[in-house]
């Protein structure tokens, strides 16, 4: 029997997708890489009750928000389901209506949870999320020393992915950072539905494949063509623009982000979060760090210019970027493989609060409805140096540096330098030893605008 992996249309592909089944829809951030037309005929197949597995939902009519606004879903498993500072979307609404239950999981174990599901593994233990909200009820070890969680594999009945190319016998192959979370999805569906740019005559070349075809049940070519977008990234104030503090001007976030590039030694594998964090790779220029990004590149240097990008290479914030020489692309799993197991040497985060005990909350808010994990719970469990990118006081004047986090926490003890935009901060044993302090300011007035206890002994000669 000859093996045609290829249906006619998304249409075909998608019509026995039934009332109740649960379907993970790759895609990064808000608009990258969702298999778009298979989104939008499982919405007019109108298959309903269903579980949605997602790392974001995505935005428009095209991703996978489509099928919370048409009221298809009553489950969320997913990394975002929502984000600071911007409008209430239909998947809060719908959640804290109580029309949706909602799981929300660490990036890295969302993947990992998946590829476990498809490998035959039960369940794992992992570093992520111990101590935070995400660990509750769930069973904890020590192991080699180190408290660890328990996570279930996890298996779903459908996957929808996206590829660059395909053959008859259902291989994909990927370009730039398209691979992300494709692997992990596909092998942890029963049916993996895969839509494709381009289905070539003959077959894909071995050394080329990016995903073996045994992973992949049906193929399709893509029928909904959405323009790329350039993504506009928030960014406050503007990365240009200082806030006025006791009537003078701090440091811009730019200029946060350049101070924060002195601090990694050359030589340095770094990845970059999302925020202030991305700013950073303007300033590495010819000093041998290697930036890393979660969603599958290694190598990547300074943003893009809208006259100047390849709508397949970006960064964890969604913005396209140039590659450095040497870079390199894999999936995900391999992504926070790296992270975990200790290869990245810093990590660069945004944030909400920070504590005394150098505890991190950065993805929700009490105004929130779920959050945005994303990968800091994983970025922040590996051996690395967790390095904090944020204004020291919020938009209301309150100290972001506290005594203890009212937020719920990404990790525990996990922070060893902060850079605000009146400072810099070290962790030195169990406290936080100022080492730096924006031009025109003084350490007495760092130390009044942080709620916490500071050591400043090396400031103490100067006043």
């Amino acid at each position: 029997m000859t093996i045609n992996k290829v249906y006619e249309s998304p249409q075909a592909a998608v019509a026995d997708v039934p009332d109740g089944a649960s379907v993970s829809i790759a895609g990064f951030g808000k608009t990258h890489s969702f298999p778009t037309s298979l989104t939008v005929a499982l919405r007019e197949q109108g298959a309903r009750q269903l579980c949605l597995v997602a790392n974001s939902l995505g935005e428009g009519p095209y991703r996978s928000i489509t099928l919370v606004e048409n009221r298809q879903v009553n489950r969320l498993i997913v990394s975002f389901s929502a984000r600071a500072g911007e409008a209430t979307s239909a998947a809060e609404k719908q959640i804290a209506a109580g029309e949706i239950e909602v799981e929300l999981v660490p990036q890295g174990t969302l993947v990992e949870r998946l590829r476990a599901g498809g490998a035959g593994i039960g369940a794992f233990f992992t570093r992520t999320a111990v101590g935070t909200a995400v660990a509750d009820g769930k069973e904890t070890r020590v192991i080699d020393g180190v408290e660890h969680v328990l996570e279930m594999g996890l298996k779903v009945d459908y996957a929808f992915i996206r590829a660059a190319r395909a053959d008859r016998f259902g291989n994909l192959e990927f370009d730039g950072v398209g691979r992300n979370f494709m692997p992990a999805f596909a092998k942890g569906a029963q049916i993996t539905i895969a839509e494709v740019d381009e289905i070539v005559d003959g077959e894909l070349h071995p050394e080329r494949i990016g995903l073996p075809g045994i992973f992949v049940s049906r193929v399709v070519r893509k029928t909904v063509d959405v323009e790329h977008d350039f993504p506009v990234v928030r960014e406050g104030r503007g990365a240009d623009s200082a806030r006025t503090v006791n009537g003078k001007k701090a440091l811009t976030r730019k200029q946060m982000a350049e101070v924060a590039a002195g601090l990694v030694p050359s030589g340095s594998y770094m990845n970059l979060g999302l925020g202030i964090p991305t700013l950073i790779s303007d300033y590495i220029s010819g000093r041998d760090i290697v930036l890393h990004s979660e969603n599958g590149v290694l190598g990547y240097g300074t943003i893009a210019s809208r006259d100047d990008y390849d709508p397949e290479i970006y960064n964890a914030g969604g913005q396209y970027v140039h590659l450095e020489k040497g870079a390199s692309f894999f999936e995900s799993v391999t992504s926070f493989e790296m992270v975990r197991g200790g290869k990245v040497d810093f990590v660069a985060l945004g944030a909400f609060q920070v504590d005394a005990d150098a505890n991190l909350a950065n993805w929700s808010t009490p105004n929130m409805v779920g959050g945005g994990i994303g990968g800091a719970m994983d970025l922040v469990a590996g051996d690395v140096n967790v390095m904090v990118l944020m204004m020291h006081s919020d938009s209301k004047g309150n100290p972001k540096l506290v005594n203890s986090c009212e937020y719920p926490l990404t990790g525990l003890n996990c922070v060893n330098i902060v850079v605000t935009d009146l400072c810099v901060l070290r962790r030195v044993g169990d406290v936080f030893k100022l080492e730096y302090v924006a031009p025109g300011f003084t350490a007495d007035e760092v130390a009044e605008l942080t709620e916490f206890e500071i050591d400043r002994s090396d400031f103490e000669s100067a006043a």
